[in-house]
């Protein structure tokens, strides 16, 4: 993962934005990766009852011990995300302790439909990136949507690929995604260190 070009922004909340970020073989995994399918209930939740149990819950695609082999070039960047020194260079520009965090990574396609209310991330979540992989030539709009403390939309960060950017959640961090066309799927991952157990502690 190469975070040499990150461009900070305060407006409406501390977060940052990168370009080229990973190699071509992670964003292929990204782009055609198979994710579990079935039946979704579009609320403006991710997992249809906020709490990831729900009925979108099961469709979700973690990386995990038991399925990494499947995926080798994002283990490799869960790996480097698990390294001390790495999460230091996050815990300074976030000024958040990722000393004792673990790394979560999610492969996300979203289909016609889906869409996310105004929200603010749990405090669990101690930071959230969105690396987007954009295979199908998916409008630029389907970025995440900014909102302030209005609830209002006050800026959209591009869906372009191999682009992506981070944050650490906060009072004010409202983000979200608003109704609109996706013809094919809207791929990404979404990478957070955070304060609950997974199979990938920073060491």
């Amino acid at each position: 993962m190469n975070l040499d070009n990150i461009i900070h922004s305060d407006f409406p909340f501390n977060h940052w934005q990168f370009s080229n970020c990973l190699d071509e073989n992670a964003l292929n995994e990204i782009s055609y990766s198979k994710i579990p399918n079935g039946e979704r209930a579009y609320d403006g939740t991710r997992a249809a009852d906020h709490t990831g149990k729900g009925l979108d819950g099961k469709l979700r695609l973690y990386l995990t011990k038991e399925n990494c082999d499947a995926f080798p070039y994002l283990k490799k960047l869960i790996n480097k995300m698990q390294n001390k020194d790495f999460a230091l260079k996050f815990s300074q520009i976030l000024k958040k302790d990722l000393n004792k965090s673990f790394v979560r990574l999610e492969i996300i396609g979203d289909k016609q439909g889906f869409w996310l209310k105004p929200h603010k991330d749990i405090a669990e979540k101690l930071m959230t990136m969105m690396v987007w992989s954009n295979p199908y030539n998916e409008s630029e709009s389907l970025g995440t949507d900014l909102y302030n403390n209005n609830l209002k939309i006050v800026k959209t960060i591009k869906y372009l690929h191999n682009n992506g950017y981070f944050f650490a959640s906060g009072k004010d961090t409202w983000h979200g995604l608003e109704k609109k066309e996706i013809i094919k799927e809207r791929r990404c991952i979404q990478l957070n260190y955070v304060t609950f157990k997974t199979d990938w502690p920073v060491l």
